[in-house]
């Protein structure tokens, strides 16, 4: 039996649908872990990634955190793939990069409707926020794309598996849509 490849990942700044679509491929994601080792995800729970052959991150980059997972991924990743509106081209977090930061905030924190104690947070613990929220391949070279908000599981699908094959990457006209 040849060897499995090993697979992270990750969401940054999101919503999870990506994640979820990756979970909706259903009984096929046993087909899947017969040529394939998840290392960091949802599925394994392990916080840390470790030496892979392909990373898989979905979301854009808004905060301090999101560049520090990043950047592990891809020192970590032989091949990395931005998957999802948000992962390659911002998508609804960069909604916000028409305002500044401040702007968000005080609209978030202080002015916002229903706010009783205004302040804007300010803990060691919250990763601090960007200017502007970025796609993956603003921050690191990113070699594949797989756009969607979120990409369906069949698409999914055969990405992973033409990936896993080696077989150039095609989609049907069916399963790359935008609606």
């Amino acid at each position: 039996m040849p060897e499995k490849i090993k697979v992270a990942t990750a969401s940054l700044a999101g919503c999870f649908g990506c994640h979820m679509s990756l979970l909706d491929i259903d009984e096929r994601i046993l087909d899947l872990v017969q040529v394939v080792d998840f290392d960091r995800t949802p599925i394994t729970d392990i916080k840390k990634v470790g030496p892979c052959d392909v990373g898989i991150i979905e979301g854009g980059v808004a905060n301090a955190e999101n560049v520090e997972v990043l950047r592990e991924f891809r020192h970590h990743c032989k091949i990395l793939v931005a998957m999802g509106a948000c992962a390659t081209n911002g998508g609804i977090p960069a909604m916000r990069n028409q305002f500044t930061l401040e702007e968000c905030l005080r609209e978030s924190y202080v002015e916002g409707m229903g706010i009783e104690n205004p302040m804007v947070p300010n803990d060691a613990e919250i990763p601090l926020l960007l200017n502007k929220v970025r796609p993956l391949h603003e921050v690191v070279k990113v070699d594949y794309f797989l756009p969607g908000c979120p990409p369906s599981a069949d698409a999914i699908w055969t990405f992973l598996t033409e990936l896993i094959q080696g077989k150039p990457i095609a989609f049907p006209y069916t399963q790359i849509h935008y609606d």
